[in-house]
């Protein structure tokens, strides 16, 4: 019998004190997230999906599912999604970096996608055992094992942010509900077409978040002419 297609989903969630005045939109958009990958795996049934789940704080870091299979995970609630602290990003993806490619090294999968997703409201301000530095060079090696980084961020430098660790696929959000569900559903969106292209053959290093060409094109035309875009903002608002 011929083994499926692994797919490693990875996703580190801040749970800084910052965090705290979204965190109910933060749990039902993870939640959102949780029965998308759920859904991928039944529409793609070749593959096989787990995930591996955990937030940080400066108390430390929280290891909510690793390397579970899709039936196993649970919604976040109230209990296990408590917001307090400082932000130590880096220790958090530098840990988790290292114990999936501990995992996938045991299993030794014939085929396999690794899809990594950062949420966080903040830049990084409270690690000790990584830098910028450390956690692009771990980035860059990895990409080179079928590994996929996406940055989702809010309240900084973005995309500034991403590009010092290598991570080209960036989306920012601002902290409001409207907002942050555009984001969810951009990401559901993402996934969705992330494991078609897997089923093609398809290049998935980058563009995760252009979903088609015509996104992709919108989202050139407003980086270049954002008079324009600001314009039509201000009239139709």
């Amino acid at each position: 019998m011929e083994s499926k297609h692994k797919v490693y989903n990875l996703i580190i969630l801040d749970e800084s004190g910052s965090m705290q005045s979204i965190k109910k939109t933060i749990m039902n958009g993870f939640n959102e997230v949780v029965q998308t990958i759920k859904s991928v795996a039944l529409e793609y049934p070749e593959q096989e999906h787990t995930v591996s789940f955990v937030s940080f704080n400066s108390s430390g870091i929280k290891k909510i599912h690793e390397n579970s299979k899709i039936e196993l995970l649970n919604q976040i609630d109230e209990r296990s999604y408590q917001p307090n602290g400082g932000t130590p990003l880096f220790d958090a993806m530098g840990a988790s970096f290292f114990n999936l490619n501990w995992i996938i090294e045991k299993e030794n999968p014939k085929n396999y996608n690794v899809l990594v997703t950062i949420l966080t409201d903040g830049e990084e301000n409270a690690s000790k055992e990584h830098t910028a530095q450390s956690i692009k060079e771990i980035i860059e090696l990895y990409k080179s094992k079928n590994w996929t980084f996406t940055y989702i961020g809010a309240n900084h430098d973005v995309n500034m942010f991403a590009s010092r660790i290598s991570i080209e696929n960036v989306m920012k959000f601002e902290t409001n509900e409207e907002d942050m569900q555009r984001m969810f559903m951009r990401d559901r969106d993402a996934r969705v077409n992330y494991s078609r292209k897997i089923r093609n053959f398809e290049n998935v290093s980058n563009d995760f978040f252009q979903t088609n060409e015509e996104d992709k094109e919108l989202s050139d035309d407003n980086e270049k002419q954002p008079e324009k875009k600001s314009f039509w903002k201000k009239l139709f608002g």
